[in-house]
């Protein structure tokens, strides 16, 4: 039998809800690709719940337990002796969210003797040492596409919180104020404006795909090229890379998986090569973007705004500067794990738990790392372009 580690958020702050704003959720019967949804032979919650905190355990204790599995549920997950770190020696498999990751380092992985699966209750497994788990024969999956299209309605909210300049507006009235001159003086219209998409993966493209009826003129680059007829549908843009795509845009949404090649790249020389007063909404991951650079950025002017929902360290410590930094529109990591999000990732953590035990094949679209190497989507997003 196995012992499973399953690392979640907190709970609310005032108790797990005893109800929900909404008596449902809506019904997808498939992804905007043909991909089905997760396919569990069961699941043990109600969609609609809160499911990634610790009380709602992803709906996975009753079904584990009733296999005779051992499921220790934390959000205790900093320092060496955390619960994470504790429990994390004899485990079997690790289970996290990117809201809230569990960082598996090349030092936690060779703590962790027992381990022989890493699973992301979401999408996006960079937290976990890629070429460490390739090294000693752990298998990452993920949920893919289970919350994608919420990060991409996420993207375009902030894009236009930021380009309207709505959140000081909202503040004024809450203030009880009624300056409209204070209101308008940084706000601007979407339509018109070159709108750049770093990397056209599902995320990417979906943004695409919303953005699109703005009248906006689209641009993006990618390490795959999107077919001509797409292209074509959208009035896409095509740029080699990344540095050619920021000096033609107003507006740059990042999308990109957090790699070698893109951790940091948003620094202060390739911020200085865009258009004065551009904005960047990046929902990826924070190191994607120089901290303070950002910063710098935004002090300047050379930024008109940043918003996003990634950080890093996850949580952020409470002296982040982007918390305190002008003109921003952060969240904490919530794009994708809407109610909705959370019933899909849920169950398809269920569906990859089912294979795994029963020696069945994981998904090839949930794979990242498998057998020692790359492996489905993990090949296709994070192994090195010949």
């Amino acid at each position: 039998m196995a012992k499973v580690l399953l690392v979640l958020y907190p709970d609310p702050v005032d108790g797990y809800p005893p109800a929900y704003a909404r008596d449902s959720i809506p019904t997808i019967e498939s992804y905007p690709n043909g991909q089905t949804l997760p396919t569990p032979e069961s699941v043990a919650f109600t969609p609609g719940e809160l499911l990634g905190s610790v009380s709602g355990e992803l709906g996975l204790r009753k079904f584990l337990e009733d296999a005779g599995h051992t499921l220790v549920v934390t959000s205790d997950k900093e320092g060496t002796d955390s619960t994470f770190e504790r429990e994390l020696v004899d485990a079997d498999v690790v289970i996290s969210q990117p809201f809230w990751p569990a960082y598996l380092t090349p030092e936690r992985l060779s703590k962790a003797k027992h381990l022989k699966l890493a699973i992301t209750a979401g999408i996006g497994s960079d937290h976990v040492d890629l070429a460490t788990a390739i090294e000693q024969g752990v298998t990452v999956a993920e949920v893919t596409y289970s919350n994608s299209i919420g990060v991409a309605e996420h993207t375009v909210m902030q894009v236009l919180a930021l380009v309207r300049d709505y959140l000081p507006q909202y503040q004024i009235v809450v203030d009880g104020g009624w300056n409209i001159a204070d209101a308008a003086k940084r706000s601007y219209d979407l339509e018109g404006m070159d709108v750049g998409v770093f990397a056209a993966g599902r995320i990417g493209r979906a943004v695409i795909e919303r953005l699109a009826p703005f009248d906006v003129q689209l641009h993006y680059t990618d390490r795959h090229r999107l077919p001509a007829d797409v292209e074509q549908t959208y009035g896409l843009t095509f740029h080699d890379d990344v540095r050619s795509l920021v000096r033609e845009v107003d507006v740059l949404t990042v999308h990109a998986p957090l790699t070698d090649d893109t951790r940091g790249l948003l620094d202060d020389e390739l911020l200085g090569t865009m258009r004065r007063g551009s904005y960047i909404v990046n929902p990826a991951r924070g190191a994607i973007a120089d901290r303070d650079a950002i910063v710098r950025a935004l002090e300047s002017g050379q930024l008109a705004g940043y918003a996003g929902d990634v950080w890093y360290p996850q949580p952020a410590p409470a002296d982040h500067p982007w918390r305190f930094m002008p003109h921003h529109g952060m969240t904490p990591h919530t794009s994708g794990t809407s109610l909705p999000s959370q019933a899909r990732y849920a169950a398809g953590t269920r569906e990859i738990l089912e294979s795994f035990f029963a020696g069945r094949p994981i998904r090839p679209e949930y794979l990242i790392v498998e057998n020692g190497a790359y492996a489905g989507t993990g090949a296709h997003s994070y192994a090195t372009k010949d």
